[in-house]
């Protein structure tokens, strides 16, 4: 166990996107069928002709630091960001077909943890959690936030103690396996 007199506990967890659900993210796309759909990361919106080259859904059973089973489902989309002759960004609609196509096959779980694999090609991928869709000057944009690592032990101490921050008293443990 970790010695919280050693470490600073009072620092949120790493900010992220929102982590938005399959579901939640084509609900968007089938409201603005026709509007482009440009994901940002870096500081920069993606090329317009991007592509969606892979989805993948996964189920995931692993033991966290603590000595915790978890267990989830993940749905992967990778984007290859590149330039394609003098495309647009793809529609809305046309990315929710993509999906809705996946899904035909492969079942997808539109509750499921979504994470971008983002690559130029040449640099390697990088993960990214995605924030709710905003809508702007006719474009549908989604911002990626490369996802971070995590210790779930430590993340779930942080929640309880923030929920019961103002009703009980701490015990200043916090359980990780150090």
């Amino acid at each position: 166990m970790l010695d919280v007199a050693k470490m600073d506990v009072t620092l949120p967890p790493p900010a992220v996107a929102e982590d938005i659900q399959l579901g939640a993210l084509l609900a968007a796309c089938d409201v603005q069928p026709t509007a482009p759909l440009a994901f940002a990361y870096e500081g920069r919106t993606i090329r317009p002709g991007y592509h969606v080259t892979e989805v993948k859904a996964g189920q995931f059973a692993a033991l966290d630091c603590g000595g915790s089973p978890e267990a989830w489902s993940e749905i992967f989309v990778q984007l290859w960001d590149v330039v394609d002759g003098d495309r647009t960004h793809m529609t809305a609609g046309k990315f929710a077909a993509i999906i809705r196509k996946v899904s035909e096959h492969v079942g997808l779980d539109l509750s499921a943890r979504l994470t971008f694999e983002v690559s130029d090609g040449v640099s390697p991928m990088q993960l990214h959690c995605a924030g709710s869709p905003v809508s702007a000057d006719g474009v549908l944009r989604v911002a990626l936030s490369p996802r971070a690592a995590s210790c779930k032990p430590r993340d779930r101490w942080l929640e309880q103690r923030k929920a019961s921050a103002c009703c009980a008293p701490s015990t200043n443990k916090e359980p990780c396996c150090g």
